[in-house]
């Protein structure tokens, strides 16, 4: 059983690298390793409890209709282009501070593809203009596009924090380190890479590309309201403590009011822009939790996961290196850093005690090598969106992300080695 259970993960793997549709593919395979054992309604049963995942749900889908609303009133808009203009004074640092406004921008907009069309509709011409190799334009916002993880809004935070029955904020504080490492680490190698490739700002260049660009008037007031949650969120948690606790929702939604205040939008546009970023996101985001939660389930119900973590407790290294290099291989196929973190995170990560971690280490380990797989990818949605805009082959993009983030990925497993 337990090899015909490695065989249909394998296939599944295999099926999510060549794109088919994640949630059938996660769902099929676990139907399929609880029917072979006899018990296909576990599978199903596991279906209905995940669509019911207060934590996940509530989390997840007010963040992302939080996004939409700050979409619909352009406060976004207002927030990349003031970031934006601030970068244009200080062109040595061009690719750098472009990498590194991505990443703050994405933990306020955790949608990757989302982060990268708003951003990279600003940014991306903005380093053209400047004289920046469109690919490597279109690589300096790529490589910020890991700054999700530390958004209460991205999928596995508060899915970690679930598992390990803490707050959203605890998980993010206990990566923080790991990540700013990361960015550490691949904004310096991209900036290099551009020097050596001789791809950075050039007033030739510039000349040729130069673009005709639209005045914005940034409205100040707009621009704070995209950051207003996560300061909610952290001014409440339990590191800071500076006001009452506050929820994720209870942020969002008081970020919603604060936008239809500021921006004096129409109220009901506001309200249907809200609903919609909430129902999409449960199809799209909570949908895939719930196939990853049946795929889970078939994996424990046929006993592979009781003999992989069998294996695990035999040596600590091999759930380390399991938990990082698993789902950022896999990111790296399959262009989405979701599936596989979701998987291991549903089935290895609740026995993380057992190899010698806690819960929210060996979770944030699997998000991160998630994310950063997926960061260099060629195939991710984020790439592609990159990718055009710049006008260039999603491969170049690729090329020039990846020596940052192989050497992230390592840099992230030695901290949390240390821990």
């Amino acid at each position: 059983m337990i090899w015909i259970g490695v065989l249909i993960v394998l296939l599944t793997f295999l099926a999510i690298i060549k794109r088919y549709e994640t949630r059938l593919v996660l769902f099929v395979a676990g139907v399929a390793m609880a029917l072979v054992i006899g018990k296909p309604l576990v599978a199903i049963d596991a279906f209905a409890k995940a669509m019911v995942n207060e934590g996940l749900v509530t989390t997840i889908c007010t963040v992302m209709g939080f996004s939409y609303v700050m979409k619909l009133t352009g406060c976004d808009s207002h927030l990349v282009n003031f970031l934006t203009s601030l970068l244009k004074r200080f062109k040595f640092i061009l690719i750098p501070g472009a990498i590194i406004m991505t990443w703050v921008l994405n933990i306020a907009l955790p949608s990757t593809a989302g982060c990268a069309a708003a951003v990279g509709a600003v940014l991306i011409p903005t380093l053209i203009g400047a004289g920046v190799h469109p690919a490597m334009a279109a690589a300096a916002i790529m490589s910020g596009t890991f700054g999700s993880t530390m958004s209460p809004g991205l999928v596995h935070n508060p899915f970690v924090a679930k598992l390990a029955n803490v707050d959203v904020m605890t998980v993010i504080a206990g990566h923080t380190s790991a990540v700013l490492i990361a960015l550490a680490v691949a904004a310096p190698i991209l900036t290099l890479v551009s020097y050596l490739r001789k791809e950075g700002p050039s007033a030739e260049r510039a000349g040729k590309l130069a673009i005709n660009e639209q005045d914005f008037k940034v409205n100040f007031v707009k621009a704070l309201v995209p950051i207003v949650p996560l300061i909610l969120l952290v001014l409440g948690s339990k590191m800071v403590g500076f006001i009452p606790a506050v929820t994720v929702p209870q942020a969002m939604i008081m970020g919603v009011i604060l936008g239809f205040i500021v921006t004096l939008g129409n109220a009901q546009e506001i309200s249907k822009s809200f609903f919609k970023g909430m129902g999409e996101s449960y199809g799209e985001i909570v949908g895939i939790i719930i196939a990853a939660a049946v795929f889970t389930q078939g994996m424990e119900t046929i006993g592979l996961t009781g003999a992989l973590i069998e294996k695990m407790k035999e040596s600590q290294d091999i759930a380390r290196y399991a938990a990082s290099f698993g789902p950022y291989l896999l990111a790296i196929l399959s262009g989405s850093g979701d599936a596989a973190a979701l998987a291991f995170n549903g089935s290895v990560t609740p026995h993380a005690a057992q190899f010698g971690f806690k819960i929210t280490d060996m979770g944030s380990l699997a998000t991160i090598s998630g994310a950063l797989g997926r960061t260099m990818s060629p195939v991710a949605g984020a790439t592609i969106v990159c990718a055009t805009i710049a006008g260039v082959n999603p491969m170049e993009i690729a090329k020039r992300t990846a020596p940052g983030m192989c050497v992230a990925i390592i840099a992230v497993l030695i901290v949390f080695s240390l821990k």
